[in-house]
């Protein structure tokens, strides 16, 4: 199989185009290297060719038509809700406009198209009894992000109807592990586990009550290779049902980490969702998905990652 993976020097896309080459099949990455820089070493060690292309680029659609690709992963995005927030032009350049650039390749070639969004964003907040939510939950966006993700979808059923193009759908809850960067990429575990290593205390935006659903990178992965085959012109929720506070995650993580601090708390942040939980039962049923990585072991791989890299130092 040949794939084009857009981000795919990302935190998801890295770990992504790494198990499609173990899978013997063909790869090409396209990514502007904005927040991927420090993955470059994962894809040359690989021996993955990479395009250091923006999306928004005419040059990136050109380049998915010479490849000529059986699948798309979409997985470059602006995904920054405060930037969306403060400048969402930007961002609905980058997931609008660029995503649609690769939908029109993806049309050109007859490639599949796996889309990924992230499903707390899309749905927004929703009644507290509600949770877990399923993909039958009406979207209430509250941030550019999250109305630009929700948009591509009614783009993707677009181009379905009309272009008879094969898509699927994966709506992501709050993905960690090995490789998120702590600097460039949202992800509080990485966050955490970077600061309390480095003996520097950690904020807690918001009174830590809110919840999210902390799904292990690698089980995202095995969804969207599950998505190459299954599922055509679905939906479905990749997370594990469960919600876990911020203040709790704090102290999983503090323990992980051999430390006993207390975190600092500070106003809670515009676009901020309160709660988050994806009910993955469709991707059960469809994908034969289901999330392998409890929190206590992810974390521990994760801690054990980012300390590694802060042994070995910059660069």
């Amino acid at each position: 199989m040949k794939a084009v993976v857009s981000g795919g020097a990302g935190f998801i896309g890295s770990h992504l185009v790494e198990k499609l080459t173990e899978g013997g099949h063909e790869v090409l990455v396209i990514d502007n290297l904005v927040a991927g820089a420090k993955r470059v070493g994962v894809l040359e060690g690989l021996g993955i060719p990479l395009e250091k292309i923006d999306i928004r680029d005419d040059e990136a659609a050109g380049v998915v038509e010479k490849f000529g690709p059986q699948v798309v992963f979409n997985l470059a995005a602006q995904m920054d809700v405060r930037r969306s927030v403060a400048d969402p032009v930007y961002d609905a350049e980058v997931n609008i406009a660029g995503s649609l650039r690769l939908l029109e390749a993806a049309r050109k070639v007859g490639a599949r198209f796996v889309h990924t969004s992230s499903g707390g964003c899309i749905y927004g907040d929703q009644p507290e009894d509600s949770y877990p939510l399923d993909e039958e939950t009406r979207g209430l966006p509250d941030s550019p992000y999250g109305i630009s993700k929700k948009v591509l979808e009614d783009y993707l059923r677009f181009y379905a109807a009309t272009h008879s193009l094969r898509f699927v759908s994966l709506a992501l809850s709050n993905v960690y592990g090995p490789r998120q960067d702590p600097h460039g990429e949202a992800g509080v575990v990485a966050i955490f586990g970077s600061r309390l290593l480095s003996g520097e205390p950690c904020t807690i935006f918001g009174d830590g009550k809110q919840t999210r659903d902390f799904v292990f990178a690698g089980d995202v992965v095995k969804a969207l290779i599950a998505a190459v085959e299954k599922g055509e012109g679905e939906t479905f929720n990749i997370g594990t049902g469960h919600q876990v506070s911020v203040e709790d995650l704090y102290w999983r993580m503090a323990k992980a980490c051999g430390v006993d601090e207390e975190p600092v708390f500070a106003p809670a942040r515009a676009g901020e969702l309160a709660r988050n939980a994806l009910d993955p039962a469709k991707a059960g049923r469809m994908l034969g998905w289901g999330p392998k990585v409890g929190l206590e072991d992810g974390i521990a791989l994760t801690v054990d990652h980012i300390r590694q890299d802060l042994e070995r130092g910059p660069g």
